[in-house]
C-alpha cells in the first residue's frame, strides 16, 4: 500500500491514526500548495482532489479519511481506535461523524473563506462574507463539545479512538491558523494537551 500525504489537517489525522496501530505505510508526497492534487494524474487516484488518498496493493485507491482509517483498522484486526465490538465501532463512528459536521467542516470552511482564501480561491466556491459565521459556529460546538467532557478521559469515556484523533489533529491546526481556542472550555483544552503529549501527535 501507499499513502499519497500532503500538508494539512487531513493527512495528519491518517498518519497519526498508522502510527498508533504501529504499522508502516509507504507515502508518496503530493504539492498541495502547488496544485498537483489539482492535476490530471492524481484526479485519476481520487476524483475530489483531496489528500490523503490510500492506494491498496490490487492498484485501486480509498480516500476520506474515516473510510481509510476504518480500513485499516479493520485488515489490521480491529483496536480500540475504532472498537473492538459493533457496539464501540457504533460509537465512533457517531463521535468521528459529529466532530466532522459540527465542528470540523465549519471550521476549516472559515480558514478557506478568510486567510486561506488566496490559496483556495481559483479551486473552491469560496463565501467570504460567511468566514466569521463558521468560525463561530465551530467555536460554539467546541463549548458543546466542552460539556459533553465532563467525567470522561476521551470523547469515547475511557477509550482513546479515532475521533480524539480528528479532534486533535484539526483543533490543533486550527488554533495555528486564526482560531483559538476559548480557554474557558477547559475539558477541551485539557484533551488537546492530553493528546498533544502523544508520540503519534507529530506523525
Amino acid at each position: 500500500m501507499k499513502l499519497y500525504n500532503s500538508i494539512g489537517p487531513n493527512p495528519h489525522v491518517v498518519r497519526m491514526f498508522i502510527a498508533e496501530l504501529g504499522i508502516d505505510i509507504d507515502t508518496v508526497e503530493v504539492d498541495l500548495l502547488g496544485g498537483e492534487n489539482r492535476q490530471t494524474s492524481y484526479l485519476a487516484k481520487n476524483p475530489s482532489g483531496q489528500t490523503p488518498s490510500l492506494e491498496m496493493d490490487d492498484g485501486s485507491f480509498l480516500a476520506e479519511i474515516t473510510v481509510i482509517c476504518e480500513y485499516l483498522d479493520e485488515i489490521n484486526g480491529y483496536s480500540d481506535l475504532i472498537g473492538k465490538t459493533p457496539q464501540e465501532r457504533a460509537e465512533t463512528r457517531m463521535w468521528t461523524r459529529r466532530i466532522d459536521l459540527q465542528i470540523i467542516e465549519p471550521l476549516a470552511n472559515g480558514f478557506r473563506y478568510s486567510e486561506g482564501y488566496e490559496i483556495f480561491k481559483d479551486r473552491l466556491h469560496l463565501i467570504p462574507e460567511a468566514a466569521d459565521d463558521l468560525k463561530a459556529i465551530a467555536q460554539e460546538r467546541l463549548t458543546w463539545l466542552d460539556k459533553q467532557l465532563d467525567g470522561k478521559d476521551y470523547i469515547c469515556g475511557d477509550r482513546f479512538s479515532l475521533a480524539d484523533i480528528m479532534f486533535y489533529c484539526f483543533i490543533k491546526w486550527g488554533t495555528e491558523a486564526g482560531q483559538p481556542l476559548n480557554p474557558e472550555n477547559i475539558n477541551v483544552v485539557k484533551l488537546l494537551d492530553k493528546l498533544d503529549a502523544l508520540d503519534s501527535a507529530s506523525a
